[in-house]
């Protein structure tokens, strides 16, 4: 998996966290990335409708509770699928070999299973949760 979810959790955050609207260009010094790579990753949030930007203003804003937003419905908009998909299996394992014949349906059984399992936890752990954890790790810092 790339960073596109770890970056649309943070633009999330700041954005809900925000007073005022966050334009692409804060969200990426924040991120630490550059402006067009936010404005790709807010486009598909706001293609799933959980932000909106208003004509003519610049920024964002969430379109629903973080409470009620969970990382499986960021994960779906970053990503355009209807599942957890984390690993790939190798193309050409050699079937000549015992492990190489056998490996694939091996790992396919325990990938799924992880990736079930993943699903499962992001379906239950919401934006706000990431944004309580994230306030722990600042008490700590203070």
């Amino acid at each position: 998996m790339d960073a596109r979810f770890s970056s649309a959790v943070h633009t999330l955050i700041l954005i809900s966290e925000s007073e005022t609207p966050m334009s692409s260009q804060q969200i990426a010094h924040s991120v630490g990335t550059n402006a067009s790579y936010i404005r790709k990753l807010t486009s598909l949030l706001k293609k799933k409708g959980i932000i909106q930007s208003r004509q003519g203003a610049a920024g964002f804003r969430l379109n629903m509770a973080p409470e009620q937003l969970t990382l499986y419905q960021i994960y779906q908009s970053i990503y355009e699928t209807d599942r957890v998909h984390l690993f790939d299996l190798h193309q050409n394992p050699n079937d000549e070999c015992i492990v190489g014949r056998h490996i694939r349906p091996v790992l396919e059984d325990t990938f799924a299973d992880i990736e079930r399992k993943a699903y499962q936890e992001m379906q239950k752990t919401t934006l706000r949760d990431c944004m309580n954890k994230m306030r722990k790790e600042i008490e700590k810092e203070a």
